[in-house]
Parts: C-alpha cells; sequence; structure tokens
C-alpha cells in the first residue's frame, strides 16, 4: 500500500531477522531450520524467507500445503521443506510436484505417502511426527507400536527427519518437557540414523540434551521472547506507528468511544488514530492500551473501533499531535510481548493478526 494514503506504517527489520537467526543457530551443533507458517508470522514469506536464506538456513517448515508452494519459489532449490499438517487426502501428487517433504502424523497419512512411493517406483523422503505428551499432532504412541511390529510399515518411505514438539517449552521448570524429552529418545529408537528434531523457540533455551539435529524456531526469530519473565535476548523485528486523522479538545462530562465507554474527568486533548481491531489491534486493548509520542505514553481512552483508536495526548506539544503525526504501537518503547501482555493473548497472536492496510516498510 502507497505510504501517503496509508493510515499506518508497519516496519520489518529484516536484519533484525537475520541476526536473530545467527544467534538460534550459534546454540547447536547441529543445523538450524526457519517456522514460515502463517506468512513467516504475518511479517511476509516473500521477504523474509530469501533474507534467511542468505543466512544459510536450508530447512524451512510451513503448516499447509499451499504455504509450502509458495515458499518453494522463494528459496534455494536444495532446501527441504516440510508442511507440518501433512498431505490432505488426495494431495499427495502435490507434494512431489512441488519437492516439499510431508509432516507424517497419523497411519492414514503414512498410508498415502506409501501409496504414491508404490505409484512412481520409488523411495519418497518424509518427517514422522511422534506424539510425546501434547495430544495434538504425531502418530500417537500406541499406533507406532501397533504399526511398528509390521517390518515394511514404512516401505516406499525415507524418513528424512524424525520429530515432536513439545507443550511447555516456554516455562523450564514444567515436568512435562524431561518427561517428553525422554519419550522422544525411546521412540526415535524406532528409526535409527535418522536425524531427530524436539526443540521449537523456546526449547532452544531449554538446554543441548533438547537440540539433537535440527532446531525448529518460529516465533523467535522475529522477535518475541522465548524465555517469559526473563530478558528477551533477541531482538525486536516489528514496529507498527499509526497517523493521526483528528485531534480534538474534550471536556469535563463529555463521552468518547461506543457506548459512552469514557467519560472524561476535565478538560483533555484527544487524538483519533486510524488503526483499528479490523487491523489486528485488538478490542480488548479498550482502555488499558497505550500507544507513544516522542517516548511519552499515551493511553487508550473509549473503546477500539474497527478503524480507529482514541488516545489521551494532553501535555504533549502540540506541534507533535496533528494529523498526519505518527503514534508509535509496537516498537522501541511497546515491544509485541509487551502489546501481546495488554491485550491477554500472546506476542504469536499479535503478529499473525497484523492486517493489510498497513504501508509496509522492510529494512
Amino acid at each position: 500500500m502507497d505510504a501517503s494514503r496509508a493510515g499506518a506504517r508497519l516496519t520489518i527489520d529484516l536484519g533484525a531477522i537475520r541476526d536473530n537467526y545467527r544467534l538460534l543457530a550459534g546454540k547447536t551443533k547441529g543445523a538450524c531450520a526457519a517456522v514460515m507458517k502463517a506468512d513467516a508470522y504475518g511479517l511476509g514469506m516473500e521477504q523474509v524467507a530469501p533474507a534467511l536464506a542468505l543466512e544459510g538456513c536450508r530447512v524451512f517448515f510451513t503448516a499447509h500445503l499451499d504455504e509450502g508452494i509458495r515458499l518453494r519459489q522463494l528459496v534455494p532449490d536444495d532446501s527441504a521443506i516440510y508442511v507440518l499438517h501433512g498431505p490432505p487426502p488426495g494431495t499427495a501428487t502435490d507434494f512431489f510436484q512441488y519437492d516439499l517433504r510431508p509432516v507424517l502424523n497419523d497411519p492414514g497419512q503414512v498410508q498415502e505417502w506409501r501409496a504414491l512411493a508404490a505409484k512412481l517406483g520409488r523411495e519418497l523422503p518424509a518427517a514422522i511426527q511422534v506424539d510425546t505428551g501434547m495430544s495434538r499432532m504425531g502418530i500417537a504412541s500406541a499406533d507406532l507400536s501397533s504399526m511398528s511390529r509390521d517390518r515394511d510399515w514404512l516401505a516406499g518411505v525415507r524418513p528424512s527427519l524424525v520429530m515432536s514438539h513439545l507443550a511447555c517449552a516456554d516455562e523450564p521448570g514444567h515436568p512435562l518437557n524431561e518427561t517428553q524429552r525422554r519419550r522422544f529418545d525411546s521412540l526415535r529408537e524406532l528409526f535409527p540414523g535418522v536425524p531427530a528434531s524436539l526443540a521449537n523457540s523456546s526449547g532452544v533455551f531449554l538446554g543441548p540434551d533438547f537440540h539433537y539435529d535440527l532446531l525448529r524456531p518460529g516465533a523467535a526469530l522475529y522477535g518475541i521472547n522465548p524465555q517469559p519473565g526473563m530478558a528477551n535476548p533477541l531482538k525486536q523485528a516489528v514496529s507498527l506507528h499509526a497517523r493521526i486523522v483528528q485531534v480534538r479538545t474534550v471536556r469535563e462530562g463529555d463521552v468518547v468511544g461506543y457506548g459512552a465507554y469514557h467519560l472524561v474527568a476535565s478538560e483533555r486533548r484527544i487524538a483519533t488514530i486510524a488503526v483499528g481491531y479490523a487491523d489486528g489491534w485488538q478490542r480488548s486493548l479498550s482502555g488499558r492500551g497505550f500507544g507513544f509520542v516522542d517516548g511519552v505514553a499515551v493511553p487508550f481512552v473509549g473503546r477500539v473501533s474497527m478503524d480507529s483508536i482514541t488516545v489521551d495526548v494532553t501535555g504533549i506539544a502540540p506541534e507533535r499531535v496533528v494529523p498526519g503525526a505518527e503514534v508509535e504501537l509496537m516498537g522501541e518503547h511497546q515491544p509485541v510481548d509487551e502489546v501481546a501482555a495488554l491485550s491477554g493473548t500472546i506476542g504469536y497472536e499479535v503478529l499473525t493478526r497484523l492486517g493489510s492496510r498497513f504501508h509496509r516498510r522492510y529494512l
């Protein structure tokens, strides 16, 4: 979107994302992948994936098949692209056509991949995901035990990765982390010599015992803190600045916003900015959120609307709050994790909900 017509400016720092990748990759003697699902967590796969490829990343993950097809056009030919949801029924040939590797999560997906391998008369690579306690994705241990009794249960499938996913990696002291690691060690014995992967973004910081052969960071690449409650070792990669549309003076007894949400106790100056819940700035921030002008917090007053938010700019120099001037909603003074905490959610949701009406600027 043209900068002069947009209501807000979203800046994505590709250099920071590359720096974050280097930091994460430097924590392992193995390899480091990059998770590109949800359009690189809302930041733009077309720009982010090539930047990470320049850092040497050659293993990528998406959630859906169409994401993988998009990604194939953006990364070097020797890159491995894994699709976390595996092949939807009837789509195995699409994986082969676009050189994508399914993550096989249940017996039906294994059978579909085997059938394609038999039809083509060749072995086909795939990741095998095993469930170690999250009960979301992956082959259940009972199914794995039953399937593996057949020596040919993976005929035609060449496992290129065995993986699982941690449920509580952002809580280092949670006992399930160690339970899952032990279960993973036990289950991967069924796949001798196959590279293994367990650590997501937070799992990277659980230490070398969780690293195995491949790290799979996603949110950490984009600056979300993988260790809640501790200092964030990663660089902030995203900032959002909204334009002021209008400034007005409201007097004692006036109300601001839908439902007369905010009653004015004394004369105030109110600026309306061109971002709302249609842009991903959640309604739960009504009366709780903040913007910043010249490093000074300006609180949200009234309800967050579809296309606008009203902020109290009383005390800010008048020439700094005029139509067209900017209010920082995320960035130097308010990182994504702080926005998430005020919204009652997590940084992942904040980034992936960012709308399409911003002018996007890539550094």
